[in-house]
């Protein structure tokens, strides 16, 4: 069986896995498990960004916060989610484009000051401009949306609504890393300049990278209002851009499951690791230190160079010797 099938078969285990999940938890488990679907879309935003493009972004936490907002006040207001998700995504592209030219002057962690500096002015607003955003005592009672007519009222059928939306990002993103366009993002991350010589206009490229992970962060933003039915400004933080990170990197940067991984590690460790009482914070911060010494490249990739060493280290078949008549 090759390396293919075996993808194909453990890609189906997992999905009907999650799939039955719900089925054997309480609504707080179901709860945990939607809020990693929603927590991977951001993720798979930020991969795009800094996985692909090989741009630091400290925003995406900023980017989920406007999205919650945006579905807070105008489903409130009596508005359908899908125009908040129309709006919000829309919004945050337009802001993750612009983001993106300080991209164009400058790099590395000159770039994650600038992008520190925008998730920091977003929760200031949160935060102060009471007005409109209800500053430190937030947006309460946000419904639940309906499909078709059929309001998703019971922890189950929102978790699938989410696990929908995950799909349909994972499919979206599947496409575009195996686009030109993804090709021109890894091409950009390897060596600009060696990309500028080939054609590619790194550029546009640089704010498209931007602005479509800024987009994934506000769609899981709209989904997380609805999630929590309430919010507040401090869930978007620079600490949930922090932890956006750490997915990212933790789960594999640059790999297309890494964020469904790294959220593994982020949103259901800690639940996990609660066992161990007090001391679980200890548990899982040496996990995740130990971790990154062995394997840098993040969980997908330790397995990946596992499994390239193991086919190195294979011995050649022998050589059949011709029969002699």
């Amino acid at each position: 069986m090759n390396r293919r099938v075996l993808g194909v078969l453990a890609g189906l285990v997992v999905v009907a896995g999650l799939i039955a999940a719900p089925f054997g938890l309480k609504p707080y488990g179901i709860y945990i498990l939607t809020l990693w679907a929603v927590t991977t879309i951001a993720a798979i935003g930020l991969n795009l960004t800094l996985g692909y493009a090989g741009q630091i972004s400290l925003a995406q936490g900023a980017f989920v916060g406007i999205g919650a907002y945006a579905a807070a006040l105008l489903t409130t207001r009596g508005w359908p989610l899908g125009s908040a998700y129309v709006i919000a995504a829309v919004a945050c592209f337009a802001i993750g484009w612009l983001l993106g030219y300080p991209a164009l002057r400058v790099q590395h962690h000159y770039l994650a000051f600038v992008t520190l500096a925008f998730s920091t002015l977003v929760y200031l607003v949160f935060r102060n401009e009471e007005w409109i955003t209800g500053g430190i005592y937030g947006i309460s009672n946000i419904p639940r949306p309906s499909l078709f007519g059929y309001l998703l009222r019971t922890p189950r059928d929102f978790y699938y609504f989410c696990l929908a939306n995950l799909a349909l990002v994972s499919l979206a993103a599947w496409w575009l890393i195996r686009s030109p366009w993804g090709r021109a993002f890894v091409a950009l991350r390897e060596n600009p300049l060696r990309a500028l010589s080939l054609g590619v206009d790194t550029r546009r490229y640089t704010l498209m990278a931007f602005a479509l992970g800024a987009g994934l962060g506000g769609i899981s933003g709209v989904l997380y209002a609805p999630l929590v039915q309430y919010i507040d400004p401090t869930p978007f933080s620079l600490l949930l851009s922090l932890n956006l990170l750490l997915m990212v990197i933790v789960g594999g940067s640059g790999y297309f499951f890494g964020p469904f991984v790294g959220a593994i590690i982020a949103v259901l460790l800690p639940e996990w690791l609660q066992a161990a009482s007090k001391y679980y914070l200890f548990y899982y911060a040496a996990f995740v230190m130990v971790l990154l010494i062995v394997s840098p490249s993040g969980i997908i990739g330790f397995f990946e160079k596992r499994f390239t060493t193991a086919r190195k280290t294979e011995p050649p078949a022998t050589a059949t010797e011709p029969k002699v008549a």
